[in-house]
Parts: structure tokens; C-alpha cells; sequence
């Protein structure tokens, strides 16, 4: 029998306490990273803005110097999500039904790394972090991003989950 840690699932291997601009690539090449999956929505712009802050495109095309770089969405506007991706130049995934593995592991099948060298970058802990856990992957929790591209002291939703997976964890998030 198969036991399942959900414990374990639910906590980021990394959580940056800022938005994703501020993760230092030298870290990740530290940690073997070799490709990263980035969620869009509350991680890269906010759910109403379909243009990338400055500082957060910037990050993205230099973090394409280092690693393949990959778009992975539950937003099931393949129009919204491929504008953001063709602002970067990478590839995406659009409804991507995140904690599920399905979609993902498509994914990983064209990544040329095992997926220990993966980190997947997300700002929640129910979808990005639960999936990547459970696919093996470096797990990156950051903050949420506001329409300019600024992190947002207090996201009502994100703290809600924090706090629950606190409670299961009993680890602060």
C-alpha cells in the first residue's frame, strides 16, 4: 500500500516571500534547475491584465537564458493564455487543470530533464505546489502580482489558503 504524505504535498520546497521577479537565478542553477514551468495568473500579471510588468518580462527572458522556460495555466482562455506566452516567446498550456497530473505529464514528456530538475513557480499552494509535489518537481511558491506588476501585501484568497494548508502542514506558508 501506497502511502500518501499530504503533508509533504502541500509545502513548497522554496517559498519566496515576493514576487517571481525577485527569485535569484543563481539559486535555482544552485539547485540543478534546469526548466521551469511558471503558472500565469496571480504569478506572472493579475487575473484582469493581459500585459506583462516590465520587471517581470525582463526576469522571464533572462531566466530563458538559463533554462527551457514553459507556460502552464489553469485559465481556459487559450487566447489570453497565448497572448502572455507570445509576449515571452515559449510555449503554453491553457486549462491545464491543475493539481491534476494529466496535463502536466504531457509536458514533461517534451521537457528534455528529469523532473528533479524541474522547479515549477506558482503563487498557489492547492494547484502549483500540490502538483509539482506530487510529479516530483522543485516547488517555488511566490506572491501574487497586482496589474502592475507589484506584489500584493494582502491576497484574501492566497491567505486562505496558506492558512488551511497551515493547519494541514502545520508549517507557516
Amino acid at each position: 500500500m501506497i502511502r500518501i504524505n499530504i503533508k509533504e504535498l502541500l509545502k513548497p520546497h522554496w517559498k519566496v516571500n515576493d514576487k517571481i521577479s525577485e527569485i535569484s537565478v543563481n539559486y535555482l542553477l544552485s539547485k540543478n534547475i534546469k526548466a521551469l514551468i511558471i503558472d500565469v495568473d496571480g504569478t506572472l500579471i493579475s487575473g484582469n491584465n493581459p500585459i506583462l510588468s516590465n520587471g517581470i518580462k525582463s526576469w522571464i527572458i533572462n531566466s530563458k537564458k538559463f533554462f527551457y522556460t514553459y507556460l502552464f495555466s489553469n485559465n481556459p482562455s487559450r487566447k489570453r493564455i497565448k497572448n502572455i506566452a507570445d509576449q515571452l516567446d515559449i510555449d503554453f498550456t491553457y486549462s491545464g487543470g491543475k493539481p491534476s497530473k494529466k496535463k502536466l505529464n504531457k509536458v514533461l514528456d517534451i521537457i528534455p530533464y528529469s523532473s528533479n530538475e524541474i522547479a515549477i513557480i506558482g503563487d498557489r499552494v492547492f494547484t502549483d505546489i500540490l502538483v509539482g509535489n506530487r510529479l516530483g518537481m522543485y516547488t517555488i511558491l511566490v506572491d501574487s502580482v497586482d496589474h502592475y506588476g507589484k506584489k500584493i501585501e494582502k491576497n484574501n484568497f492566497q491567505s486562505i489558503e496558506r492558512c488551511l494548508a497551515k493547519i494541514i502542514t502545520g508549517d507557516l506558508l
